[in-house]
């Protein structure tokens, strides 16, 4: 039969088939280390959008609850201007030279 010799060049030759597909193929090592790498940026665009909603759902519960909030809003981002306001536009003088 098998003598242990040929027993152990054969479990060699099994183990070292079974590292060579954990090393080099698609399913093995190198795809491990893609999964983490997106996962890990994944966490951080998880946190990075976790604060952005935490800052809008801020903002949104300061608009709910004040008048100034939205009143400031408006004027900001809608141009609007109060009932009792004077707007006042200041255009420069072109330059007679031009």
């Amino acid at each position: 039969m098998f003598s242990s010799r040929w027993l152990l060049v054969l479990l060699a030759i099994a183990g070292l088939g079974l590292q060579t597909k954990l090393w080099l193929s698609d399913d093995g090592y190198r795809k491990t280390v893609k999964l983490r790498t997106a996962v890990a940026d994944q966490r951080s665009l998880n946190e990075f959008l976790r604060e952005r909603n935490a800052a809008l759902d801020a903002e949104v519960i300061n608009l709910k609850q004040g008048d100034d909030a939205a009143e400031e809003r408006a004027r900001t981002d809608l141009g609007m201007i109060g009932k009792h306001e004077t707007f006042y536009q200041v255009v420069p003088v072109a330059d007679a030279t031009g």
